[in-house]
């Protein structure tokens, strides 16, 4: 696909948003320095869809993997170098594809589940547009009723247990606890305290009250990128101050 890519994740402890961003700020940071260019890579945010995998796993990896075929860019999905179709055949490899995980669908016998797997992907090969796949429920579900209901009773119960804790009392309690200037917080320099203190409230105001990064990064006058990217591990600090910051919500 020349102007677009689709991507298959099985997210785990990491969010999607932020894998997300880290990806498109490097490759962005990547592409502009090879060929001299400046500004934004990428138009508008990514579009994301949950899919219910025990339904759909194998027909959306089949789907992406004949996308170049449906397109006319190639005649055999072997022949396109940018999915992962050859990793599943077993003659390319790739850390970041889990092909296991897939094959294991088909065989507990590799070489068994490779051609198993071949004959699904092949038996599509002549259909065109699959219109199945793009029937979304909230332009952001694609499953039946019963998973879609699951996800969105996970979702309620997980915004009840949200307590609305303004970004700036988070700020005094992290600047409290770590005796770091709230000026710093502020401070527009790459100061490494402030930047620290910054992390601190960022996890707290996302873990305690639902915050938006966006509205953390104009908070603090920062891109948002700042803070997807940030290497965060003062765990210990964060466990003494969430449940200092409870009380502020009762």
């Amino acid at each position: 696909m020349k102007n677009h890519l689709h991507l298959l994740f099985e997210v785990e402890e990491t969010p999607l948003s932020k894998i997300m961003q880290v990806m498109q700020f490097r490759y962005a940071r990547y592409f502009n320095k090879r060929y001299r260019k400046v500004g934004h890579l990428f138009q508008g945010r990514y579009k994301a869809i949950l899919c219910d995998r025990d339904a759909y796993l194998l027909e959306l990896v089949r789907c992406i993997h004949l996308n170049p075929v449906r397109a006319k860019v190639v005649d055999d999905p072997e022949k396109y170098p940018w999915i992962g179709h050859s990793v599943y055949l077993g003659k390319l490899k790739n850390d970041l594809i889990d092909e296991d995980l897939v094959l294991s669908q088909f065989s507990g016998n590799k070489s068994l589940a490779r051609r198993e797997y071949v004959g699904f992907v092949l038996r599509c090969l002549n259909e065109g547009h699959q219109e199945k796949y793009y029937k979304v429920k909230d332009q952001r579900y694609l499953g039946e009723d019963e998973f879609i209901g699951q996800i969105e009773c996970k979702e309620r119960n997980f915004e009840s247990t949200m307590y609305d804790i303004p970004i700036e009392e988070i700020v005094l309690e992290v600047s409290n606890a770590t005796r770091i200037s709230q000026d710093k917080f502020y401070s527009l320099t790459r100061g490494r305290k402030g930047a620290y203190g910054r992390s601190l409230v960022a996890y707290l105001a996302r873990k305690i009250s639902g915050c938006l990064v966006k509205d953390i990064a104009e908070h603090f006058r920062r891109e948002p990128i700042d803070f997807h990217i940030l290497n965060f591990t003062a765990l210990s600090v964060v466990g003494v101050l969430q449940y200092s910051l409870l009380p502020l919500a009762l």
